[in-house]
């Protein structure tokens, strides 16, 4: 049986079946009488495992846990041996430095059984959309010790309630009133009716089951009710925070806020909660946040800064108009003019019209202007009568508000899209490091969960210790070319530079040229920097030739035609030899000038190409041109480091031929419609050092996840493989990047056996040896330097490169693990979480945890370990290079109506082919 739903991280499913004994099935009283509310619950629980067809399994039965064995035998259940889906762990790693981390998981506990599902239907719906809660908040609080039976349940806010124990009802009917708020006008005196239906008993042995170390489907089910309690606890905690839900994160100007007054808007500090599995038990995942808000300012203060313009005395340009329109639209605002009326509304619109020309008909109908109105009426002399009126009605109904009487209601989040510098401000609040991100365990003592009526109802205790036991791995000792001063290198903090150090093999780059795209910057300056870039080339041992051919000086918005004649004139110029490289300088705002150049030199051209910024040309640091004498050495077929000792750095590929995939699936944003989504898969070609990779890209239909066609591409990278090293693999590795935990399923079903067919088909049907790990960064997990380990380094704000931890916090029983590879420089650090979905090698813990640390020192173009292992990273950058194929012009992003490799079917836009004299290179690293 495939692994079922997942939750957060990757779950592997089991065959487990689930005996019901029949006269066990019907015991119990479903006929919507309250005499024995413990066995209808017990019921429940029985039959919605049966309806659900949920599956329990043990790998070993015998060796369960007692108590659980006989809740099975009571409720008729029996349990088999069964294999897991997934390979399970093979144990603990031992090797590196122990340590303790702190990290943002935190155990909790709930109550045991007796969990209900309970269907809500309410009507008339509630307007706003808080209105949900203050319905179910005020039947509640009218019916709890009577209908309720003395239960105090916890709301989704919309359709679901839960209890723990059963109502002593099964559908009700009840009326709820809520009284007159003049804030809420349109709930003002309203009466809804609010039904409710059980739906379902929610089982929890599955879910301890899995906690007790034995494979089973993930009890999605359970795990969602969980999450809805806690929402529920932490909405309904009546603490000085006032936090305001947004999705499954909860913001507060208290946990901190970043202003920016150029536009009004102000960034908060918000905590993501969600309910988790680890081994320990069920843990709260809590994670920092932020959101954009409103600064509750009055409008027209908000006008000035939205326009930018500190005189309102004249009547707006279109333009103007246009942008305040589109700044104000939806924004809930409440009025001045009143006194302490404070009447609420949202604005829909602007008047063309400034107010004072603006005029409309009165009961009586007489035809009457905005001033004379609110003058007459209120006393009040209008100032800004060049603005235009808001409108707070309809269409076609219009009721008009002058901007200088109205406030912005504060709380608001601020939905339009934030220009580059305005989230450059407001996201430096966001990056802190560790003492800032420690507040979070300060927060969830704090918050005290178990101090409410409702989280006692549910048991709910949560744990503010967040200690966990980990290990830092050694660096690999990097080999470099015997002729530098440093021939080996240990890089201990997770980066390095190419100081005193020549790469093992330079590249020979003998022809190249140059096109500046920064009109204010002289041909000296570009020539100048062209000089000293060859130099420090020459010095890292990249065999960079000085520059013979003229420096073109090119605009932007021509693009496409200055490169073409940059190396039509170049071409010229040698005559039979040929360009090797291109140098592009950009301005440092550079938009999509850096897509275009990369898409005519690599889909049309053929030639290699280097883009640097404008600020780079000036630079007085060495290790900056080092850095970019690298990347061409490594685009140019040369090979940068190897390790010092490959049989000890890489031991599992070291000993038997091993090919290292790495594969990606990147989709377009949300309001692009023709472009499709990209797969792409690399594959290393050289066998010890593991340092060299070919790509194969495609396009296939938008927002599909699986790729599509692996098999061929599979093929073709193996080929590639047999031609460059000269043997046969004998193993295969592959890193999955860019699926969620729901996904994982669909790639065990999908993309796995097109691996296997591949291999088989090329290799007369032998057994493909593949071990499929799944790479995962979206799980919220950070973790920090305990204060213990920061007494060896006090300087230390983050946990070391290398820190792997594979216990506590990890899955119950899949064989997975968190690893930290990388030096954050600014904000926690964020491990990467590895899960294995299949392994034929029969890895052990420390031999693929030091295969994944060890991969991330061995980046072709960088001087520091990577956050991913790279071969996953050079997937996603090769699908990254052709989403900008794919922007670049309508030339290129011609739509197709039928399918090919490249060109997926329903009119999306055709991916162009990356030219031969590319293809088998490194240049998208």
């Amino acid at each position: 049986m495939a692994p079922g739903n997942h939750h957060g991280g990757g779950r592997r499913g089991g065959q487990r079946r689930v005996k019901a004994n029949p006269s066990d099935a019907e015991a119990g009283n479903r006929d919507g009488h309250p005499d024995d509310d413990r066995g209808r619950a017990d019921q429940s629980q029985h039959t919605d495992l049966l309806q659900a067809g949920r599956t329990l399994a043990a790998s070993d039965a015998e060796k369960a846990p007692a108590p659980l064995l006989e809740e099975f035998a009571a409720l008729g259940i029996r349990v088999r041996r069964a294999e897991p889906v997934f390979p399970p762990r093979p144990g603990y790693g031992a090797a590196g430095t122990p340590c303790v981390v702190r990290a943002n998981h935190f155990l909790a506990r709930f109550v045991d059984e007796g969990l209900h599902h309970y269907d809500v239907t309410i009507s008339p719906d509630p307007t706003p959309k808080g209105g949900y809660r203050e319905v179910m908040s005020k039947l509640v609080s009218e019916n709890q010790h009577t209908e309720f039976g003395g239960r105090f349940p916890a709301y989704d806010g919309r359709d679901s309630l839960f209890t723990a124990g059963a109502l002593p009802f099964d559908t009700k009917e009840f009326e709820v009133t809520l009284s007159a708020c003049v804030d809420k006008r349109r709930m003002r005196g309203r009466k809804y009716k609010v039904v409710i239906k059980h739906a379902a008993g929610i089982s929890l042995l599955q879910l301890r089951m899995l906690l007790a170390g034995y494979p089973t489907d993930i009890p999605a089910q359970a795990l969602q009710v969980l999450d809805n309690v806690l929402r529920d606890v932490v909405l309904n905690k009546r603490d000085d925070m006032e936090y305001i839900a947004v999705g499954r994160s909860f913001f507060s100007q208290k946990l901190g806020c970043a202003k920016d007054g150029t536009l009004g808007v102000e960034a908060w500090n918000g905590l993501y909660e969600s309910i988790r599995l680890m081994q320990n038990g069920v843990s709260v995942l809590v994670d920092v946040s932020s959101s954009v808000f409103i600064q509750p300012l009055l409008l027209i203060d908000f006008v000035q800064k939205t326009l930018k313009i500190d005189v309102l005395n004249r009547k707006l340009t279109k333009p103007e108009h246009a942008k305040l329109l589109k700044a104000v639209r939806g924004v809930r605002i409440e009025v001045t003019h009143r006194g302490s009326e404070r009447r609420k509304y949202r604005i829909t619109g602007l008047s063309v019209n400034p107010t004072k020309v603006l005029s409309f008909k009165s009961p009586s109908g007489a035809t009457k202007t905005v001033i004379d109105y609110f003058r007459e009426k209120y006393n009040l002399k209008l100032k800004f009568n060049f603005l235009p009126c808001l409108n707070v009605g309809s269409e076609q109904k219009p009721v008009y508000l002058p901007i200088e009487v109205c406030k912005i209601v504060p709380r608001q989040r601020y939905q339009k899209k934030l220009d580059g510098s305005q989230v450059s401000t407001l996201m430096k609040s966001t990056c802190q490091f560790q003492p800032e991100q420690l507040s979070i365990c300060q927060v969830v003592e704090s918050k005290q969960y178990n101090s409410t009526k409702r989280a006692n109802e549910f048991g709910i205790d949560v744990d503010d210790k967040c200690k966990v036991n980990a290990r830092v791995l050694l660096p690999p000792n990097l080999k470099y070319h015997d002729s530098g001063s440093e021939k080996t290198w240990s890089p201990m903090n997770g980066y390095w530079n190419m100081k005193d150090k020549k790469v093992v093999n330079g590249a020979k780059i003998r022809n190249w040229a140059c096109v500046n795209f920064c009109e204010d910057l002289s041909k000296n300056a570009v020539e100048q920097f062209c000089f000293k870039l060859a130099e420090m080339s020459r010095t890292t041992g990249v065999e960079l030739a000085d520059l013979k051919l003229p420096v073109l000086t090119a605009r932007p918005d021509q693009v496409e035609d200055d490169i073409r004649i940059c190396y039509q004139e170049a071409q010229k110029e040698l005559r039979v030899q040929k360009i090797d490289l291109l140098l592009a300088i950009l301005p440092d705002n550079n938009g999509s000038l850096y897509g275009n150049i990369k898409k005519i030199c690599e889909t049309d051209i053929g030639v290699m190409s280097q883009c640097c910024r404008k600020s780079i040309v000036f630079t007085k640091y060495n290790k900056i041109l080092a850095n970019i004498a690298i990347k061409i050495n490594a685009k140019a077929g040369g090979r940068n480091s190897v390790f010092e000792d490959a049989q000890k750095s890489l031991p599992v590929v070291s000993n038997k031929p091993t090919i290292i995939f790495g594969a990606h699936v990147t989709h377009p944003s949300v309001v692009d419609h023709s472009a499709p989504s990209i797969a792409s898969v690399v594959a290393s070609q050289d066998w010890h050092e593991v340092d060299k990779y070919n790509g194969v890209v495609r396009a296939q239909g938008q927002r599909e996840e699986m790729i599509g066609g692996l098999e061929d591409m599979v093929k073709e990278l193996l080929h590639a493989f047999e031609k460059e090293s000269n043997r046969k693999p004998q193993q295969l590795i592959f890193y999955r990047d860019g699926i969620s935990g729901s996904q994982l399923k669909q790639v065990f079903e999908k993309e796995i056996p097109e691996i296997e067919k591949a291999w088989k088909v090329l290799y007369n049907n032998e057994e493909p040896q593949i071990t499929f790990i799944a790479v995962q960064k979206r799980h919220s997990l950070m973790l920090f330097p305990n204060d213990n380990n920061k007494r060896h380094n006090p300087n230390m704000k983050n946990v070391e490169p290398g820190t792997v931890v594979d216990t506590e916090i990890c899955h119950p029983a899949e064989f997975d693990f968190f690893l930290c590879s990388y030096a954050e420089i600014k904000g926690p650090s964020h491990p990467v979480q590895y899960l294995v979905l299949r392994d034929d090698n029969n890895f052990t813990a420390d031999e693929l945890q030091a295969l994944t640390n060890n991969l991330c020192y061995t980046h072709a173009s960088s001087t520091k370990a990577t956050t991913i292992a790279p071969p996953a990273h050079y997937a996603r950058k090769l699908a990254q290079r052709a989403h900008l194929y794919l922007a670049q012009g309508p030339d290129v992003a011609k739509a197709v109506g039928s399918r090919s490799a490249t060109a997926p079917a329903g009119g999306l836009k055709q991916l162009p082919e990356i030219k031969d004299e590319l293809k088998r290179s490194m240049f998208y690293c």
